[in-house]
């Protein structure tokens, strides 16, 4: 009878540990989540302090947008060399781009658009002592076959022509401008080439041995390219070819940041800040929710008539920004520092 009871006692015991071991684990469960929890929130909300300085008026006043604006093989070539320079950089915009977006309207260049992004790679390269070459594609976006040999002539012309042969040539091209300046650094030598949210066309080239130290600058939202970039960088390495990548991320909107495009004022940008928040084109914690091309925010700024026409001239620019800020695909500046200095470590 003693022993019958012992048998139960024990059997009570055991069951009641085992609740124990299943409350403790199920609160070790919940703990973890929300940890996780915590800290995805964390870094999503942190991207804002890690963004690079924001404004454009940060530049000395020595450093100005004061292109040259010729015509070479049918096409637009605009420059600008500063004094002393050190290195030359050729510029490649995307697609529905052209060299005029990297120049502010100016007397010298009344057609010039200075969009955003673009304007401020012109001006950090600048201040870094970069000579700057943009050439317009020939058609909507860059092709790979016979216009890299007219750009090719150009490059070479316009070196020659301001006797800046024995510098570093770098290029720099963006999503269609990233596939030709990849391609382009086969028919040419670069010192370096950077290809901005574009994974290049190396699948489908043949990678000479001599091939130029390549810098990758993404945005791991779209992964695909992301994916894509990665096996780049690995082929590469593989044969001996210097690699690096600089990834981008998405960052809030705040009242202040379209303050950024030249041109548009603080109550301009806070009522378009204050539209997106009334609209849902923005999150809680003010992130886009959508890129810029996908949001109806154009629409929306029609039933605000007092706030900026729909016919603006900055509205390319004010979507630009808010592509950049969503961080899928668009030039981006924010990286300037990094890329120039990635640069410059080739030069030493």
């Amino acid at each position: 009878m003693l022993r019958h009871g012992v048998r139960h006692s024990k059997q009570w015991h055991g069951l009641k540990k085992c609740q124990m071991l299943s409350v403790m684990t199920l609160m070790i469960m919940i703990l973890m989540a929300l940890i996780l929890l915590f800290s995805n929130k964390r870094e999503h909300t942190n991207t804002m302090y890690s963004v690079p300085e924001l404004k454009w008026k940060s530049f000395p006043s020595s450093v100005e947008l004061l292109p040259t604006v010729e015509f070479k093989n049918g096409t637009e070539v605009i420059w600008q060399i500063p004094v002393s320079p050190k290195a030359v950089i050729f510029l490649a915009h995307g697609c529905s781009g052209r060299a005029i977006n990297f120049w502010d309207r100016s007397s010298s260049c009344p057609n010039c658009v200075g969009l955003p992004e673009e304007r401020l790679i012109v001006l950090h390269a600048l201040a870094r002592k970069f000579a700057v070459l943009t050439i317009s594609s020939t058609g909507r976006c860059w092709s790979l076959g016979d216009e890299r040999l007219l750009v090719k002539d150009i490059i070479k012309w316009w070196v020659e022509k301001n006797k800046l042969e024995k510098l570093p040539l770098m290029a720099l091209g963006a999503s269609s401008g990233g596939y030709f300046v990849s391609k382009l650094a086969t028919d040419m030598i670069f010192n370096g080439v950077t290809l901005m949210i574009a994974e290049g066309v190396f699948g489908r080239m043949n990678v000479p041995d001599s091939y130029p130290p390549t810098l990758f600058v993404h945005m791991p939202k779209d992964r695909t390219r992301m994916r894509l970039i990665s096996e780049n960088m690995k082929a590469l390495r593989q044969k001996g070819i210097h690699v690096a990548e600089i990834k981008c991320s998405e960052f809030p909107l705040t009242p202040n940041l379209l303050c950024r495009v030249p041109g548009l004022s603080q109550s301009v940008s806070q009522g378009l800040f204050e539209l997106f928040h009334e609209k849902g084109f923005i999150d809680q914690n003010a992130y886009m929710r959508n890129d810029g091309r996908a949001t109806h925010w154009k629409e929306a700024l029609k039933e605000r008539k007092t706030l900026l026409s729909e016919t603006n001239e900055l509205i390319p620019h004010i979507q630009e920004e808010l592509n950049l800020a969503f961080a899928f695909h668009e030039m981006t500046s924010l990286q300037s520092k990094e890329i120039f200095s990635w640069f410059e470590s080739l030069m030493k």
